[in-house]
């Protein structure tokens, strides 16, 4: 029985990520480079939020043979998209306590500058991903670094 390796090239992988990228709904391509080293793929670029971001580190994620994702995209915020850290605050408060499987009451919300920074504890890993995930699609989100911890069964 013969065996066969598939090796791709930087460049196939190149094709196929900015392929990718042309298929994500969420994320206009003709704003995001690519660069492929050994596997590792560079987006460059700026975006309009934090949700474009993330969807295109995804995209190149799906990208068979991608050994990492070095995201340098940047967000540059519309100016009507801009609120002040104190609104963006509350707003992000707001928007945990209406998502049902975000424990609120154990995350503590940091906003500096359009970044938020998420700290605290959770029991399941589905509820930290979904804190971040509901904070990122928030307008005007710069970023989201989320410290939330999974500790399942922690006393309260």
């Amino acid at each position: 029985m013969a065996t066969s390796s598939v090796t791709r090239t930087d460049q196939d992988i190149q094709t196929d990520v900015l392929d990718e990228l042309t298929w994500e709904a969420r994320v206009a391509p003709h704003e995001i480079g690519v660069t492929v080293d050994a596997g590792i793929v560079t987006l460059t670029g700026w975006v309009d939020s934090y949700a474009k971001k993330w969807a295109a580190e995804q995209a190149a994620h799906r990208v068979a043979r991608v050994r990492a994702v070095a995201n340098d995209l940047t967000v540059r915020l519309n100016p009507a998209a801009e609120r002040t850290d104190a609104d963006l605050a509350a707003a992000v408060e707001r928007a945990l306590e209406w998502d049902a499987f975000v424990p609120v009451e154990r995350i503590a919300v940091t906003v500096a500058a359009g970044w938020v920074t998420m700290r605290g504890d959770v029991d399941w890993e589905y509820e930290r991903r979904t804190a971040e995930r509901t904070v990122g699609r928030l307008t005007g989100v710069r970023g989201v670094t989320n410290g939330i911890a999974v500790r399942p069964g922690t006393v309260r």
